[in-house]
C-alpha cells in the first residue's frame, strides 16, 4: 500500500498549479498594497499641507462701558495673535519617496 501511494501521481500537477497561482496572487497583492500605501501617504501629505497653510491669526478689539463722569463700569482689552510661517507649513520639506514616475514629478 505504501508503494502504491508513493507511485500515485494523481493531483501533482494540480498542486503545482495552485502554488503558482497562489504565488502570483500574493505578489500582485503586495504590489497593490504598496501602491495603496503610496497613494494614502500622498493624500495625507496634501491634507497636512492644507492644514499647515491655514492662517490662524486673529484679532479682537477691546470694549468698555462707562458709568459717566469718566469712570468705567467694565472694560476689556483687545488681543491679537499673528501666525508666522513655520518650517513645516509648506510642502517643500516633505519628501515622499515613491517609485511611481507621477509621484516623482510632484
Amino acid at each position: 500500500m505504501l508503494k502504491s501511494l508513493w507511485n500515485d501521481e494523481a493531483g501533482v500537477i494540480l498542486s503545482a498549479e495552485l502554488v503558482l497561482v497562489g504565488t502570483i496572487l500574493v505578489l500582485g497583492m503586495i504590489v497593490g498594497l504598496v501602491e495603496l500605501q503610496c497613494t494614502v501617504i500622498s493624500e495625507l501629505s496634501d491634507l497636512s499641507s492644507a492644514f499647515g497653510n491655514f492662517s490662524q491669526s486673529y484679532e479682537t478689539s477691546g470694549f468698555g462701558s462707562s458709568k459717566g463722569g469718566n469712570q468705567f463700569k467694565a472694560r476689556t482689552y483687545g488681543s491679537a495673535y499673528t501666525d508666522r510661517a513655520d518650517t513645516c507649513d509648506c510642502d517643500t520639506n516633505l519628501s515622499i519617496i515613491c517609485s511611481d514616475f507621477g509621484e516623482a514629478q510632484k
